[in-house]
């Protein structure tokens, strides 16, 4: 499949493999950044700890992310299968799994979407031929709302619970390594669940907690610290601005100023999800940070609620802030190093213009 923000994919390798993977999830997240970067900006302004705080604008907040968003996810993912009528019975069978679970329901969408138009294709191919004239609409209508009803349904009993306990595990994973004082693997966790929309499930339902029982003891906690750094997304949303894809590039600077001054970190997780191999950078970044942490004895007094950088040093301690400093640039640099490197400096998008002059009848031959 490809897409404005993915190149076509030719060969049947693992690594050819991958590469739909990630494009068909770009698909389906990369149109709606729109709709992020609104709900990033409502969120950032006006929620109680945001710029303008405003209790009316910022109802707007949940519906948005809980509702809005993820049935964005699976029309589009939907219609990327069946054309429209893939994508409304995609958005159908989102609110199944909305209604089925108490958490932001994006990976729960990237499934129900693409799977109710996929149902309905497989319907739509097995009658085409045998509708009787007349009766075209009256089968097309009754055979979607069936189809995306009993998705819907599916995803209230079963695929929501599922997610919901993905959910869980991985928060308890997060929880194991911190108990067991190994901190820095603790971004092989946190980082992949983060851009799969679980960072909230791990930051305040683990790390908050066990976090505010360091406090107790100690007055601050480098436990607010390993999901909230703000550095590693900051790192990948520079790589994409300086050598990522031309189609995105210019979205990248308002990612980051929502990211890095307004604390919102979903807004990065869509451009991970266009090239997994990105989670490397995300990895080694978040763990760079907390070793950083770590050597410099740094924690703070609070989760910083939005995580940006005003956030952290507001609830940094006093005489804290070289150690909090140093672990965001930290994170950020290796970030940004590892990203660049993993987009290729942005060579392949210097000489894809040149290779569409040249050859515009043929077909590349590169994976």
């Amino acid at each position: 499949m490809t897409t404005d923000y993915t190149p076509p994919v030719q060969g049947t390798g693992i690594k050819a493999t991958i590469q739909r993977f990630g494009g068909y999830l770009a698909g389906m997240i990369m149109p709606n950044i729109g709709a992020f970067i609104a709900w990033g900006l409502i969120t950032a302004l006006f929620i109680p700890t945001g710029w303008i705080p405003n209790e009316m604008f910022a109802a707007l907040v949940g519906p948005m992310i809980t509702v809005l968003l993820p049935v964005l996810i699976g029309y589009t993912g939907g219609r990327m299968v069946h054309g429209q009528r893939g994508a409304v019975v995609g958005a159908v069978a989102t609110m199944g799994v909305v209604v089925g679970a108490e958490v932001p329901m994006f990976l729960g969408a990237m499934i129900v979407g693409p799977l109710a138009a996929f149902l309905l294709k497989l319907f739509d191919d097995a009658v085409k031929d045998r509708i009787k004239a007349g009766f075209e609409m009256l089968v097309d209508n009754f055979s979607a709302g069936i189809i995306g009803g009993a998705v819907a349904l599916l995803g209230v009993w079963g695929i929501g619970p599922i997610i919901e306990a993905v959910t869980k595990v991985a928060g308890d994973a997060a929880g194991w390594l911190v108990d067991n004082r190994v901190l820095p693997l603790a971004s092989i966790i946190i980082e992949p669940a983060k851009v799969l929309f679980l960072n909230n499930a791990i930051n305040h339902g683990v790390l908050t907690p066990l976090g505010a029982a360091d406090v107790a003891a100690a007055g601050k906690s480098i436990l607010f610290m390993l999901e909230t750094n703000p550095g590693p997304g900051l790192g990948l949303l520079l790589a994409y601005f300086f050598f990522g894809p031309r189609a995105l590039r210019p979205s990248a600077p308002a990612a980051i100023i929502i990211h890095f001054l307004g604390g919102i970190h979903e807004i990065y997780f869509p451009y991970v999800l266009m090239k997994p191999r990105l989670i490397l950078a995300m990895i080694a970044g978040g763990a760079s940070g907390i070793l950083v942490f770590i050597a410099t004895g740094s924690g703070l007094v609070a989760s910083p609620a939005p995580g940006s950088i005003f956030a952290y040093l507001a609830v940094t301690p006093a005489g804290g802030y070289f150690g909090v400093l140093a672990g965001i640039l930290v994170a950020t640099g290796v970030t940004f190093v590892v990203a660049s490197a993993l987009l290729g400096f942005g060579r392949g998008e210097k000489e894809a213009p040149a290779e569409e002059t040249e050859q515009p009848t043929t077909t590349p031959q590169e994976a």
